[in-house]
């Protein structure tokens, strides 16, 4: 799969055509939310995310080019089978390995986030993990940088709903961006305008 960019820009705006949105994904965050909190078991191959619908879901809602950068960790065997999936979807794996003592995927995405303040570019991070508050409001530092974090909201860390008023984007894994195939077995606080009468019949 081919990245595709969807803009219509104006003549004027050419100089802005190689911007894109950086896509980082905290796996491992995603998956322990998912097994322990939301299903009480490990996920079924049918009940994880769709990862592609991720990058497409950046590709319409930021109207640009998308990179997904997906951290894992390895713990020294390379999980091929997954990083072959993961090359297929068009992201580039970010396979890590360090100490026990180490969180790693942490630790390698703090470190990117830290680098993209460098860097005219988006950014949404795949976490619900409050580890990387500093990073993302020195991200938001940049009044011209859209910043979003996609999790399941009900279990996102509470640091990332105080920061809306500086620029912060939230979106919900399954509901905004629908990655899944499966309706999970969530409780979550609904909003008047997205209530579904049916959904509770």
């Amino acid at each position: 799969m081919t990245p595709t960019d969807h803009r219509t820009e104006p003549a004027g705006e050419a100089a802005d055509a190689d911007r894109r949105t950086y896509i980082l994904v905290d796996g491992e965050n995603i998956d322990a939310t998912l097994g322990t909190s939301i299903l009480g078991h490990r996920p079924q191959p049918e009940e994880r995310p769709r990862w592609d619908r991720v990058l497409s879901f950046a590709r319409r809602e930021f109207e640009q080019d998308v990179k997904g950068l997906f951290f894992l960790q390895t713990n020294h065997e390379m999980p091929m089978a997954f990083v072959q999936a993961l090359l297929a979807l068009d992201y580039t794996p970010v396979p890590l390995s360090g100490s026990s003592q180490q969180k790693v995927v942490d630790i390698a995405i703090q470190k990117m986030m830290v680098e993209l303040v460098q860097h005219e570019a988006d950014v949404l991070l795949v976490s619900n993990d409050g580890d990387f508050l500093p990073q993302v409001r020195e991200l938001l530092a940049d009044e011209e940088r859209r910043v979003g974090v996609i999790g399941f909201t009900e279990f996102a860390n509470g640091g990332f709903g105080s920061l809306r008023d500086e620029g912060l984007e939230i979106f919900d894994l399954e509901h905004d961006v629908r990655a899944f195939n499966v309706t999970l077995p969530r409780v979550r606080i609904i909003p008047i305008d997205e209530f579904d009468p049916t959904a509770f019949l």
